[in-house]
């Protein structure tokens, strides 16, 4: 059982006295059921697991009514050996956007009191929880104000360096480099540069992450990466409308291609030549809500606060997983990354890795870029200010960050960050940092 942040989250949920059903809402395949029900039989006496992906059947627990007595009665008809008993029972609802009656029955859970629900849901942002295969799904209700929902991603970098041996007595000891900008020490330096290389290659889908670490074997991992791809599209099919499901795999399937430019931002030409914004701006809002990319927009100034400066058709657009995105380029990439070569794809990979690390913190993402001119990678708040954060994998000086910081009457930066191949440093303005820092950078 790989460690996941996800599991303080479920410890504050199950200390606070008045919890209401816990809603795990996540992508595919990024570890949702295992990390539930190892919870549940860690704190419950009794755990009744209802998959509805596998037992489409089990929306019958839930019809006609949904009195909770009733749904038990059902159950347990069908289940003769599930345990039921108020006080120590934890039901698990997993796949729940496949069976919308369960979703809409945690109002009567919540308020009947004997029982603790938890679900899990795959495509819970994409349509709600309305079933691709039944028109009566529409009659039931979300229960706003009944559930408590957390976001679950794929493992983060920490995540994955626990999952390496790396102590929180190592982690501790970067954090002091950073706050007191000293360099590290070289043997650690070089340990932590390997693990990056490894976790751009693998990612955090705890499947691919089992089985690199179990056999350390490049194609094997990168076996399950592409069936976990296959399966993203499947599920494209599944469970988009009949017009969207070309145009959503479309979307999907020119990222690589959006990336290998020169100038990053998303555009529908490279998806179909002459297609048009209006015509798949919807498909590409889908695989967004399915967790499966990050997008990242341009600002109209580099002020906070950034959401509100934020272009909202201009943006560029990451794999939410780095390891995902590696297993959608050509074969031989994985060892390019593996001798330290990030700048291969002119910069995808060092950038889209820069994005995993940031949107696993659940950092939104911004830049700047103005035509002929200025153009930052990444913006952020820290430490109360906006703050650009060039990712460079190699030394070297970006003339667009000594523009603005040169002028803070004009751009109101006064700090920078630089993330890329080098130890700790600094050069006035500008915090340089070794890459696998980035996780560290959670001051706001």
């Amino acid at each position: 059982m790989l460690t996941n942040l996800i599991d303080t989250a479920k410890l504050e949920w199950i200390n606070d006295a008045s919890h209401k059903p816990l809603v795990v809402k996540g992508v595919r395949q990024c570890g949702k059921t295992s990390s539930v029900l190892d919870f549940a039989t860690k704190h419950f006496k009794n755990v009744v697991y209802l998959d509805f992906r596998m037992h489409p059947d089990y929306k019958r627990f839930f019809m006609p009514n949904l009195d909770v007595d009733s749904i038990i009665m059902r159950i347990t008809a069908s289940l003769p050996n599930a345990q039921i008993s108020p006080g120590n029972t934890c039901f698990i609802f997993d796949e729940i956007q496949d069976c919308p009656q369960a979703r809409s029955s945690l109002k009567y859970f919540h308020l009947d009191g004997r029982y603790e629900v938890i679900c899990t849901g795959s495509l819970l942002g994409v349509h709600g929880y309305k079933s691709p295969n039944n028109d009566d799904d529409e009659s039931w209700s979300v229960p706003v104000g009944f559930e408590d929902i957390v976001e679950m991603y794929p493992m983060c970098f920490e995540e994955w360096l626990w999952a390496n041996g790396i102590g929180e007595n190592h982690v501790d000891y970067l954090r002091n480099c950073l706050s007191g900008e000293i360099p590290v020490d070289e043997a650690i330096h070089s340990r932590f540069r390997e693990l990056l290389h490894q976790y751009a290659i693998v990612g955090g889908m705890p499947e691919v992450v089992t089985t690199f670490l179990t056999t350390k074997q490049i194609g094997k991992t990168l076996s399950v990466q592409r069936r976990i791809i296959d399966d993203y599209k499947t599920d494209m099919i599944k469970y988009a409308s009949a017009s969207d499901k070309s145009r959503i795999r479309e979307c999907f399937e020119s990222i690589p291609n959006q990336l290998a430019r020169e100038y990053k931002k998303f555009t529908y030409s490279v998806v179909r030549p002459g297609a048009r914004g209006r015509d798949y701006e919807g498909s590409l809002q889908w695989i967004e809500d399915a967790g499966i990319i990050h997008r990242c927009y341009n600002t109209t100034i580099t002020e906070l606060p950034l959401d509100g400066n934020r272009i909202r058709n201009e943006f560029k657009v990451y794999m939410a997983d780095i390891g995902l995105l590696v297993s959608m380029l050509e074969d031989g990439t994985q060892a390019s990354i593996l001798e330290g070569n990030l700048l291969t794809y002119k910069g995808a990979i060092f950038e889209n890795l820069v994005a995993d690390i940031f949107g696993k913190m659940g950092r939104k993402l911004y830049y700047y870029h103005k035509d002929g001119g200025v153009e930052l990678d990444v913006l952020i708040r820290y430490k109360g200010e906006c703050t650009p954060v060039e990712c460079k994998a190699r030394t070297g000086n970006s003339k667009s960050l000594q523009t603005v910081l040169s002028h803070p009457e004009k751009y109101h930066v006064n700090q920078a960050l630089k993330l890329g191949d080098y130890n700790v440093g600094r050069d006035g303005q500008k915090l340089t940092l070794p890459m696998y820092m980035a996780f560290l950078l959670t001051s706001l």
